[in-house]
């Protein structure tokens, strides 16, 4: 059992932030990893704590970064066994370190004045692996931020943390409801561009130095209702015994041609 309460205090967080509904009532996320949690002690965001189980330091860079925890005076670590660390671990194969961070403010608000602007929007992409990968896709090619429609699975969750690789900690990632995208887009003179297999061929036309690129759901494409805001549809000219690409593969070909 944990040694005090301190340490099943934590525990107990970690495990309860598996649910969507913790995380949101908390404010609290868990990146669970080495590369995840060595990229969340270099971000700026507030670290609450961190569980460690013996396998951690099997490794050199998991002992590196063990080293490193016990001398960040402002994080507690706590040691765990590998079964007590495994009942809060979302991996099959743990790693041996998660950490608890704060889940940043972030808004539509901070890009009212921005120009250029490139907003990528998810609209209900439910695939977590897919959203992780979009998000850093957005970030390295230098989307302004990356915003959630409802029906996107969490930005937050653990997997999607995780294929994020560290992007989530400095890219603004957040969620939004379509009310609010819409009332951004009416107010900022900001275009709303759809990916669609059936839209005219990226490139066809100049980009708005305002601009907003929708992608939809892995199976079913863009909403209705964001398909009728819309003021234009933009696809891939892709082989046309080829259906559809995968919804992270599009999202990083479509913001390099905006981009280029």
């Amino acid at each position: 059992m944990p040694r005090d309460s301190k340490t099943l205090k934590l525990l107990t967080l970690a495990r309860d932030l598996r649910r969507r509904k913790a995380r949101e009532r908390a404010g609290l996320f868990v990146a669970e990893g080495v590369r995840s949690v060595e990229e969340l002690l270099r971000s700026p965001l507030r670290i609450r704590g961190a569980l460690v189980a013996p396998q951690l330091a099997d490794a050199p860079r998991g002992a590196s970064l063990l080293a490193t925890l016990a001398r960040r005076t402002d994080v507690e670590s706590v040691e765990l066994s590998e079964r007590e660390f495994s009942s809060a671990a979302e991996t099959e194969s743990p790693q041996g370190v998660l950490a608890i961070a704060e889940i940043p403010e972030r808004s539509l608000d901070t890009f009212t004045g921005v120009s250029p602007l490139t907003l990528l929007v998810l609209d209900a992409v439910q695939d977590p692996g897919n959203v992780g990968t979009i998000i850093r896709t957005a970030a390295a090619l230098g989307a302004s931020a990356t915003v959630a429609l409802p029906g996107t699975v969490d930005l937050w969750n653990a997997k999607v943390v995780r294929s994020g690789m560290g992007a989530h900690f400095n890219h603004p990632a957040f969620h939004c409801t379509a009310e609010a995208l819409a009332s951004f887009l009416d107010t900022t003179g900001t275009e709303l561009w759809g990916a669609d297999a059936r839209g005219e061929t990226i490139g066809a036309r100049e980009r708005p130095a305002r601009l907003a690129l929708a992608v939809g759901n892995e199976g079913g494409g863009l909403t209705d209702a964001t398909r009728e805001r819309a003021s234009t549809l933009v696809a891939l000219p892709i082989a046309p015994d080829v259906e559809s690409l995968n919804v992270a593969v599009a999202a990083g070909i479509l913001l390099y041609a905006l981009r280029s």
